[in-house]
């Protein structure tokens, strides 16, 4: 895990996400990119340079949010990117291999009530790069109880599941699988692909109309520090994705959530 991103907004609060990645990228001396998206177009005349003053404007409040946390030698390079916010993470990704995005929830939604703001869940939604979403306030601790909930064991790709070796490895995690027949699985959903049944220490199966509510049966019974899930297109996340934020009060689960690459459509 070398390259880590985070994305920051305009909340009086990206330092404490920012704490929690660097906390989070000093376990695996990694690097983190702090990054900011700006949109400002040159133009002649007095809007000859506005393009300029704007990036300017960005990359000191990066360095305002920076100084605000503990680096703890941990090594943070500014990334800004003039246009639109997913276009900049592929650009960056590109050019430097980003092996996890960390973020809030919310990034510039101000509504209380909102679990996945319109900025993450476009991330979510339009990216294939790991996610982490962690819970603004949440103190980095060692992760040691993990439930990794699917509707479907069929991996397309072993490399999928990287990030989640990678932090099994590093604090001995105990990984229990949650499978959820949902209607109309099929047979091949039921088989686990074996990289996904190597990790695990527990597997449950249960039968629910979405992952979600089987995650929410399963969720206080494990107790787990983390909840992983696939990205996918019609995956945990379908509800957020059919609209443009998500309602805490349709998940309201205080630990970060690793959301994994396409796993399948």
């Amino acid at each position: 895990m070398k390259n880590i991103l985070v994305p920051i907004g305009t909340s009086p609060d990206a330092h404490e996400t920012l704490q929690y990645a660097v906390d989070f990228a000093e376990q695996f001396s990694s690097s983190i990119y702090v990054m900011e998206v700006f949109s400002a177009k040159s133009g002649a005349g007095d809007l000859k340079n506005i393009s300029e003053k704007v990036e300017e404007s960005s990359k000191k409040h990066i360095k305002e949010v920076i100084e605000k946390v503990d680096s703890r030698n941990v090594d943070m390079k500014i990334a800004t990117y003039n246009g639109d916010l997913i276009d900049g993470l592929k650009e960056i990704d590109k050019e430097l291999g980003i092996d996890l995005i960390i973020i809030a929830p919310r990034c510039n939604d101000i509504k209380e009530e909102l679990y996945l703001g319109h900025t993450t869940g476009r991330i979510v939604k339009r990216t294939d790069i790991p996610t982490l979403i962690v819970p603004r306030g949440t103190i980095f601790k060692p992760i040691k109880n993990i439930l990794t909930a699917f509707k479907s064991g069929i991996l397309t790709q072993r490399r999928i599941l990287e990030p989640l070796k990678i932090i099994k490895k590093k604090f001995k995690s105990k990984i229990n699988l949650l499978l959820v027949k949902t209607p109309g699985y099929s047979d091949e959903d039921l088989k686990i692909n074996t990289s996904l049944m190597d990790l695990c220490s527990q597997l449950t199966v249960t039968e629910h109309a979405t992952t979600y509510l089987g995650v929410l049966e399963h969720f206080q019974s494990t107790n787990p520090d983390l909840l992983c899930v696939f990205r996918r297109k019609r995956g945990f996340f379908k509800n957020l994705w059919e609209k443009s934020a998500v309602l805490k009060s349709e998940f309201s689960v205080r630990i970060p959530v690793l959301v994994l690459s396409v796993k399948k459509d």
